[in-house]
């Protein structure tokens, strides 16, 4: 609900997640731009797109008409890594398959003994009790294969999950800035559980059939070589086919991850934003929206099951063309004294035998590529740098310390923001322009100025969540490229202009930043930011839901939850960006109260837009378009810099 006690009915989309996969870490490229371009810059007029490594760029089309295909590939050795994890399983699973195809092998060996024992007259003996042994051993091994197959399968699904997940999670901030949140959670939902095929639809199984191939192979040279030349004729023909459709399989199924990923951000992008969609009158356009992307994976996916249509049963084609060929000239040799039935009938045992590991070859082939186009799009977030990949590099870059009692100083810092203009051209979207301010240690320095000025990005800068393009931004005299961002963010407590809530209860968003936190500390310091009616309204008191992004929360209390995270961390240094403006005058008085209680000895950095906040600073740095344009007091700055004055007028509510 609203401050004012309207609910919030956010829908939440984790349960989206498996049948169309949706969520991670922004609102998109489209959204970063907005936010980037409105509250920290300008386009300066010219047409301006927030630059997405996640996007292909667009090539000139083919002959035929279809665009190049320029997507991330992956090759079957980067397969192997999440294979070999579970070596132990598969040298097992492969041996039983070679127990398997010997069991096969045996079969057809048996059943021509005992046709020949049959038509000499003889006693069958223990042979037919051995043919019916060895198809029950059969049968439990195969069952117990499939079941291993099954495990590892889900085991190298979980592993990309994980690796995934941790990269993702440590990739850099620019990274979320340009990626679309519906497609990153795409690739953790939707492509990893592709990797499961490439087990459980023949690729391990294949290594047992080929050595049932090979020695149906050597069976059929033996007993008729003029029989196996037409069969291997068929077979061929077979197998070049599928050869020259297993690329189209890979690079349509990675196209169909893709267009799934685009599904799950126009469903996220609707759903974040629902009330404003509702607002809009824009329901229907966004319904449309979503439909065109759901056609567009529709589509893809069709596309993805014409290729394996043709794939699929060429097996089977291959199998009934060779039966009845076989058949055929078959009984012609065998009425020609050329072979007997009981060669006959073994051949063809052998035949089938040969062509169902061929078939297993084929789904292998199918099951990998399709594994391969998706491998490809996790790898691409795998293989980014992570966040602090090169930080011993740029820390040897980092400038010399210096002997200061700030906690905080700026030194002509230079930042802005990759972008990319209409043509492709990489241009830098400027912020800050040669910034130079100080924050003392344990007083309190207010960040002032119009919308767009760059204050929220100075913040951002002092986290490390970007560096400076050129000048250094210090902690304790040490430029902070030379910390441990570990260390670095230890000693910064952080409350975000938009006060994130996560999914989960007060307790959980409460030991986010301090996991050691007892009840006692989690209850006070809920109380000393006026909290304490969301503890008394549930039973649950701490462990109550506070919903999918605190949609069960005001806007208000949300915003107060964000500071009480920050305030139970007890960080030397606390950064404000725009704490209380979601807040009514009451609660405003208190959450002042509560963090001048924990401000003592502490350095405060704040971003206000309420006059109330800023003149009860020590230090007040005036911004406007990225440029210091005054520092002092409140006192001094109304007489000194016009800008400020011209705020302070208007209660600085811009």
């Amino acid at each position: 609900m609203t401050e004012g006690g309207t609910k919030n009915n956010t829908i939440p989309l984790h349960s989206l997640v498996e049948e169309t996969p949706g969520t991670l870490a922004n609102r998109g490229a489209r959204e970063a731009e907005r936010l980037w371009v409105g509250r920290e810059g300008t386009a300066g007029g010219s047409s301006v797109v927030i630059m997405s490594t996640s996007t292909p760029a667009r090539g000139r089309r083919g002959r035929f008409g279809s665009a190049p295909d320029t997507g991330p590939r992956a090759k079957f050795s980067q397969l192997l890594p999440y294979l070999l994890e579970h070596k132990k399983v598969l040298s097992f699973v492969i041996v039983l398959s070679v127990f398997g195809a010997a069991a096969s092998l045996t079969q057809p060996l048996l059943v021509s003994q005992v046709i020949a024992v049959v038509q000499a007259g003889r006693s069958l003996g223990t042979l037919v009790w051995l043919l019916v042994g060895l198809v029950v051993i059969s049968g439990l091994v195969s069952g117990f294969q499939h079941y291993l197959l099954q495990r590892t399968g889900e085991g190298v699904v979980l592993s990309s999950r994980r690796r995934l997940v941790q990269r993702m999670l440590r990739l850099p901030i620019s990274e979320f800035d340009t990626r679309r949140t519906g497609d990153l959670v795409s690739r953790v939902g939707s492509d990893t559980t592709l990797l499961r095929a490439v087990l459980t639809q023949g690729l391990v199984e294949a290594i047992g059939g080929s050595i049932t191939f090979i020695g149906a192979l050597i069976a059929m040279i033996i007993i008729d070589p003029v029989l196996l030349g037409l069969t291997v004729l068929v077979i061929g023909v077979s197998v070049v086919t599928v050869v020259l459709l297993s690329g189209r399989i890979r690079i349509a199924s990675r196209k169909a991850q893709e267009k799934v990923g685009d599904l799950a951000a126009a469903v996220e992008r609707a759903i974040s934003a629902i009330r404003t969609v509702r607002a809009s009158n824009a329901s229907e356009r966004e319904i449309l929206a979503v439909e065109k992307n759901a056609e567009n994976a529709w589509a893809m996916g069709i596309q993805v099951a014409r290729i394996s249509a043709l794939v699929v049963p060429i097996a089977g084609v291959a199998l009934q063309v060779s039966f009845l060929v076989v058949l055929g000239v078959g009984g012609y040799r065998v009425a020609s004294d050329a072979i007997t039935v009981a060669d006959l009938v073994a051949f063809i045992l052998f035949l089938f035998l040969m062509i169902m590991p061929l078939g297993q070859a084929f789904g292998a082939i199918t099951a990998v590529n399709q594994a391969l186009g998706a491998l490809g799009r996790i790898q691409e977030i795998i293989l980014l740098p992570s966040e602090t990949q090169h930080d011993e590099a740029i820390a040897r870059s980092a400038v010399s310390s210096i002997d200061t009692d700030a906690a905080i100083t700026f030194e002509n810092v230079e930042f802005g923001y990759a972008v990319t203009s209409v043509d492709d051209a990489p241009e830098p979207l400027g912020v800050l322009h040669g910034v130079t301010f100080t924050a003392e240690r344990g007083k309190r320095t207010a960040l002032v100025g119009p919308s767009g000025a760059g204050k929220s990005t100075i913040l951002a800068l002092i986290e490390r969540f970007y560096d400076p393009t050129a000048g250094v931004v210090r902690l304790g005299g040490v430029d902070v490229r030379a910390i441990d961002r570990h260390e670095l963010r230890f000693q910064i407590g952080y409350v975000e202009q938009d006060a994130a809530v996560l999914a989960g209860t007060l307790r959980e968003n409460l030991l986010l930043g301090s996991p050691a936190a007892t009840d006692d500390e989690c209850v006070a310091v809920l109380r000393s930011v006026n909290l304490a009616e969301v503890l008394d309204r549930n039973p649950l008191g701490l462990d109550a839901p506070v919903g999918e992004e605190g949609v069960m929360l005001s806007g208000g209390e949300k915003q107060r939850l964000a500071i009480a995270r920050a305030l139970l961390a007890a960080a030397p240094i606390l950064l404000l960006d725009e704490s209380t403006s979601s807040l009514d005058g009451l609660n405003e008085q208190m959450l002042r109260e509560a963090i001048d209680a924990v401000a003592e000895n502490r350095t405060l950095i704040v971003i206000a837009h309420r006059l109330s906040t800023v003149v009860d600073s020590d230090h007040i740095v005036v911004l406007d378009h990225g440029k210091v344009v005054g520092t002092g007091t409140h006192s001094e700055l109304v007489k000194s810099t016009p800008l400020y004055k011209d705020l302070a007028k208007h209660q600085l509510l811009v």
